[in-house]
């Protein structure tokens, strides 16, 4: 119950603060900035090191390619359809594409399931923040009508690999062969720690349901796609791969989550439809508690 109660705090004053003026209007970009920098790095160090590989553990991962995968090709069929341009396809595949598994997912997962199966959540968590780190950055770059124009393999690769979360991912994958990181675990997990409470304000700060049913096609397709057919398509993935049990459980709940959070900062720095995405993220929250106690029934009627 606290982790609801801090997810809606959070958020609510993020709203209060912008509302009543008690902080910068651009306040939110330094909060991104630590984010993206400190706290997301810290996610990788704290919990990569401590997954127990196994073959079944593969399809966490797996799972959440199958979600981006559907996200890129339904996307495209419906920005196709609606005739819109690179940037609001780049939009939406940024916001349908990526769950949010980390701050809002684990908590769940304990909920539901307990913390013991937690290392399950973190596979599919850390290939999101991958996924997000290359495809979303590139997805991101070719919206961005200021940097598309003239912008070289080069350029991209550079974004890449100067991606903060993704060098702290890849850091994590390779040092932790090598070294004990013990040792640095209550650091990291302080630093961890403020991924959610200040993401989840960052967003309320930047959250504006003004003008939400100009943008309500959108926003439902995008629901529809992230909260209803992303855990479908990772459900049938399941069962035709024959991967049953929490493995399967935890992949089908983890892609019934909300937007990544996450989203929002990637639209921001590189001049996406933010607002959109921010109003996407907020009203998928809300339902996405509604959707996720679905996909829990769902899983508990097919016995999986």
């Amino acid at each position: 119950m606290v982790n609801f109660i801090m997810i809606a705090f959070c958020i609510v004053a993020g709203i209060i603060f912008r509302s009543t003026k008690l902080i910068p209007t651009d306040a939110h970009r330094g909060i991104n900035t630590w984010i993206l920098y400190l706290a997301l790095p810290a996610v990788s160090f704290k919990y990569i090191p401590k997954i127990q590989w196994s073959t079944e553990m593969l399809f966490p991962a797996v799972s959440s390619v199958i979600v981006w995968a559907g996200a890129w090709i339904f996307m495209e069929l419906y920005c196709r359809y609606k005739k819109y341009g690179q940037r609001s396809r780049s939009t939406l595949e940024l916001a349908s594409g990526y769950s949010n598994t980390s701050f809002i997912g684990f908590p769940l997962i304990i909920a539901y399931f307990g913390e013991q199966d937690l290392s399950i959540a973190i596979i599919c968590d850390q290939m999101m923040f991958v996924l997000l780190s290359t495809a979303g950055i590139i997805n991101a770059l070719k919206g961005n009508r200021k940097e598309t124009e003239g912008i070289k393999a080069s350029t991209i690769l550079r974004r890449l690999l100067t991606f903060p979360p993704f060098i702290g991912c890849s850091l994590a994958l390779i040092l932790s062969h090598f070294f004990d990181l013990s040792f640095a675990e209550p650091f990291f997990d302080k630093l961890a720690a403020t991924v959610g409470p200040l993401a989840l304000f960052s967003v309320g700060l930047q959250l504006k349901f003004k003008g939400w049913r100009q943008e309500i096609s959108q926003i439902s397709m995008t629901m529809l796609y992230k909260l209803m057919i992303a855990p479908a398509l990772v459900l049938i993935a399941a069962l035709a791969i024959g991967i049953k049990g929490n493995i399967a459980r935890i992949s089908v709940f983890e892609a019934a989550m909300p937007t990544l959070i996450t989203s929002s900062i990637i639209a921001e720095q590189f001049r996406l439809n933010s607002r959109l995405i921010n109003l996407i993220i907020g009203v998928s929250i809300l339902v996405g508690f509604l959707s996720t106690a679905f996909w829990s029934g769902i899983l508990n009627f097919m016995n999986i």
